[in-house]
């Protein structure tokens, strides 16, 4: 911020003539990393700084802009003051003209400045001001732009006259206030970032005499006073709750505001606008407000004499930072973390870079501030963290860690996905003691990183499918606890998870694959009594694939990008042309029974290394593992609003999801029906992207030159994998009429070996249907098919003992006019059909003449057939001379009524990416 005296009258300032030169000769005048920037950047695009002037030096540690010049050999003068009283110091203005420079560059300066200074270049003087002048003119423009609640923030190059940020404008460039905005995040997002651009700019355009002199309204005009005032920086409590959060927002991260809390002076950080309900807590007495404030685990809620609620998250007290949750605790000293030796390895790199930035030697109780750092060395050390080590922190990991070894400690914390190892998130949770361990999970919806209650206190009961008792109730989702998830995800979509660089995105699906490792056996404990999942099964498939989803999504997090186009120019000038992969924002998740937990990864794990948040529905019947999942994800380190589930009832909660105008993306995995419904709602609502994951009769044909034994063995896993609940099951199996007897004769003494029973006993391979509306449809689709002929071989019928088993099946005699021909089972039964292998093409035409196109399969060793059939089928997936092979690396998907879009691999991240292009012209 230039502040200028007047020293000499004012001198009118006009276009000046043409330059043929792309380079000047340049003082630069000034101070801070933002003003070394400037100069770093002069130089790159080849003009001469021909000196720098700047502060003096704070102990032993010299300004970021005196730091590089010297480093590049260009001189440096560090000038205490440039004036005695109201007059010039000659032989400071001496110096000065000894640079002999054409034009001053002034990007950031707390000194007052002699208009023999200003005036002297040939090109006089061009300055930075943090405001959209003529508006904030005075030296904490920024701070008062936050102050006021303006909706536009900004700054402006102007030419520097004898007034106070009166001079002519050069240029001008401006961005949104987002609510949630402090002077940090607008330097940062903007400020900073073009400021830099924009005033190396100006100087080119100076030295090609294109540069506009726009003279300066006074409509509109302010001037405000510096907020370094003590007495400005006091909350009026007696304001608006709207003007009170700007004001805290105004102040932060500095000076900061400050009041009183139970008698002591607090200074208060990161403000938000609460729109929950009032948390429990500890209550404290704020200043003259007559509500108590209320320390909860988020922070300090003040509740404003208009009723307006504002959360506050970090306080200042005795010139410490604390998290706002812990205000009133006894002090803990922090934890000690064990490094790996690549983590010790970050130390010493720390080390040089806090050096460097302190001009000091660093111990262990070095503090950060206290040694003379200020905001925007915060800004230098994050930069420099995310070069040198690529991690990338925020602000507030070095406001709450300004010791070196607490900053390296939560560094270390970072680099492994999460700042607080230890996080666990609180729940009501409930305990069942089976399968030799103590299980513990939650039956509350999970919401913005908190377990919590449904708003209609509905629930819903979890069976187990092996012996039909009651695990638990659960809260069943409304459609405003939908409204509230998606407004949770849409603020942490905007804030902490875009901000957040995709490698570390990566970093914490990484770190929730090594917890879903680290607790499989819990998981496939839980995966078993609430779907019904044999649990060796559910340890090898289950969980398994769901670990190995989330390691290869997590490794797409940074290499999602897009492409340059060749296209034809506009000539005499050109155009480059490219593409973007962006995020669409809030995305709906809605999942089977079949699978819990991979179906959630499946769609999830893609859905979040694309960038974006998601609002989740797991099945009503086995959520479990969803909200165990969901109290991993926190010790993973997930921001709070990123991932939300809700189990619920698809025709209220899922409902929602579909229509919800928040929602941008939906992904399903269920029933056809259901998905017609879907797509509907999403066509009604705002035209959402829709991908469906539906129903299948999946052909597997046999040919009669097969390995008859393998072939056996792959249909009955083809059929039976999982109890038949398996989306791509071979619905229906055609079998070469001349092998026929021999491949049913086979497969029903196979069937007779499979154990039924209870699906936590190692040696079960068949556990009970999911759920009591399924082994009823089963029963009713067998009688069917008796009903239209079909020879029942084997099985049919629920088994005489408690739970939801239903015995391996086996029709022969099936002809494509039947239901079982036509409709999935979902189920145990496989349903046989004779054809002649001399007309292939027929028995192709038989297997598409379903309304599905899932999956698909073929057995012989004729590589022509196998290719021709690979070639003629419409299914989305094909296997020859294997069934049910899956990978994520494979993508995975369906035709017809079987639904579009891909699960796993690549092309999943297509479904939650949107493509924008670009097209410049220069």
């Amino acid at each position: 911020m230039l502040m200028l005296k007047k020293f000499v009258k004012c001198r009118p300032i006009s276009r000046f003539g043409l330059i043929n030169q792309r380079d000047l000769n340049v003082a630069i005048i000034g101070q801070s990393t933002f003003a070394a920037e400037v100069y770093k950047l002069l130089l790159k695009n080849g003009h001469r700084v021909v000196g720098v002037f700047t502060i003096l030096d704070k102990g032993n540690r010299q300004d970021p802009l005196a730091a590089i010049a010297s480093e590049n050999n260009t001189p440096v003068f560090k000038i205490k003051s440039w004036r005695k009283g109201e007059n010039a110091l000659p032989e400071i203005v001496a110096q000065y003209k000894q640079v002999d420079a054409e034009l001053n560059v002034l990007p950031f300066c707390s000194q007052f400045i002699p208009m023999e200074v200003i005036e002297h270049p040939k090109h006089k003087s061009i300055c930075y001001h943090p405001s959209i002048l003529p508006k904030h003119r005075g030296v904490s423009a920024i701070n008062w732009t936050l102050i006021n609640g303006d909706k536009e923030a900004g700054f402006s190059i102007f030419w520097a006259d004898d007034g106070l940020d009166t001079g002519p404008i050069l240029s001008q460039k401006s961005c949104p206030v987002l609510p949630d905005d402090t002077v940090d995040s607008l330097y940062n997002r903007f400020l900073y970032p073009e400021g830099i651009k924009s005033m190396a700019e100006a100087v080119d355009m100076v030295a090609n005499g294109t540069a506009p002199v726009i003279p300066q309204s006074t409509e509109g005009s302010s001037f405000e006073p510096s907020v370094r005032k003590k007495a400005l920086q006091k909350v009026d409590w007696s304001k608006s709750g709207v003007n009170i959060q700007n004001f805290i927002r105004g102040l932060d991260s500095s000076p900061g505001a400050w009041t009183i809390i139970d008698e002591t002076e607090v200074k208060l950080f990161k403000s938000s606008i609460w729109k929950n309900e009032s948390p429990t807590g500890k209550q404290v007495t704020v200043d003259t407000l007559q509500i108590p404030a209320i320390v909860h685990d988020k922070g300090l809620l003040i509740t404003c004499n208009d009723g307006l609620k504002i959360n506050i998250e970090r306080l200042s007290v005795d010139g410490k930072m604390i998290a706002a949750s812990n205000y009133g605790n006894a002090d803990t000293a922090q934890e000690t973390i064990d490094y790996t030796d690549q983590e010790k390895a970050y130390i010493p790199v720390v080390e040089t870079i806090w050096k460097n930035i302190l001009n000091m030697d660093i111990a262990k109780d070095t503090h950060f501030f206290q040694s003379g750092a200020g905001s925007m060395d915060v800004v230098r050390l994050i930069e420099e963290i995310k070069d040198k080590l690529k991690l990338t922190l925020k602000n507030d990991d070095v406001y709450m860690s300004p010791v070196f070894s607490d900053f390296c400690n939560t560094l270390v914390k970072r680099s492994r996905g999460s700042t607080d190892d230890n996080i666990r998130v609180e729940y009501d949770p409930v305990v069942v003691e089976v399968n030799n361990m103590k299980l513990q999970f939650a039956k509350q919806l999970f919401i913005n990183g908190q377990f919590v209650d449904s708003e209609s206190g509905k629930t819903l009961e979890c069976i187990n499918p092996a012996d039909e008792s009651v695990i638990c109730s659960i809260q069943c989702a409304s459609e405003a606890d939908v409204d509230q998830a998606v407004i949770a995800a849409s603020k942490a979509f905007e804030g902490e998870w875009s901000e957040m660089s995709p490698r570390d995105r990566g970093a914490v699906m990484y770190k929730i694959a090594d917890l879903l490792d680290k607790n499989r056996e819990e998981l496939a404990t839980i995966e078993s009594i609430d779907s019904g999942a044999v649990y060796t099964l559910a340890l090898k498939t289950h969980i398994g694939m769901s670990i190995d989803v989330w390691k290869y999504f997590a490794g797409w997090a940074d290499k999602i990008h897009g492409q340059t186009i060749p296209i034809s120019h506009a000539r005499p000038n050109r155009n480059l042309t490219f593409t973007k992969k962006e995020p669409f924002g809030v995305c709906g998740i809605i999942t089977p029974w079949n699978y819990p937990l991979m179906m959630l990864s499946w769609k999830m794990a893609a859905c979040l290394a694309a960038g974006n948040t998601v609002v989740m529905k797991p099945t009503e019947v086995s959520p479990l593992t969803a909200l165990k999942f969901a109290e991993l994800s926190v010790e993973a380190g997930f921001p709070a609003g990123v991932i939300n589930i809700l189990p619920g009832l698809g025709i209220e909660a899922g409902r929602a999801i579909a229509e919800h105008p928040d929602i941008r993306k939906v992904g399903f995995t269920g029933s056809t029906a259901t998905g017609h419904a879907i797509m509907k709602a999403s066509a009604e609502s705002n035209l959402k992207k829709v991908s469906l994951e539906l129903g299948g009769k999946s052909p597997l044909i046999i040919l009669d030159d097969c390995d008859l034994d393998k072939s056996v063995r792959m249909s009955m896993g083809g059929v039976f994998f999982n109890k038949g609940e398996n989306c791509i099951a071979a619905g229906r199996v055609f079998v070469d009429s001349s092998i026929h007897d021999k491949f049913v004769e086979k497969v029903i003494e196979e069937v007779k070996k499979i154990k039924i029973g209870n699906p936590l006993e190692r040696d079960t391979h068949h556990g009970p249907q999911n759920h009591k509306a399924h082994l009823e449809k089963l029963i009713n689709y067998c009688n069917k098919a008796k009903n239209e002929g079909a020879e029942l071989k084997i099985g049919g019928k629920r088994l005489d003992r408690p739970g939801y088993y239903f015995e391996p099946t086996v029709f022969t005699g099936v002809e494509d006019h039947m239901f079982i021909a036509q409709e999935e089972s979902f189920g145990p039964i496989m349903a046989i059909t004779k054809f002649s292998s001399s007309d292939l093409d027929a028995v192709i035409k038989r297997a598409n003449s379903t309304d599905y196109g899932l999956s698909s399969g073929i057995f012989t060793k004729d590589i022509s057939k196998a290719l021709r059939f690979a070639e003629k089928i419409v299914a989305g997936t094909v296997f020859i001379n294997t069934y049910n092979k899956t990978d994520v690396a494979a993508p995975f998907g369906g035709f017809k009524k079987s639904g579009f879009g891909k699960d796993l691999g690549e092309e999943a991240l297509n479904e939650y990416l949107k493509t924008k292009c670009i097209t410049v012209e220069y």
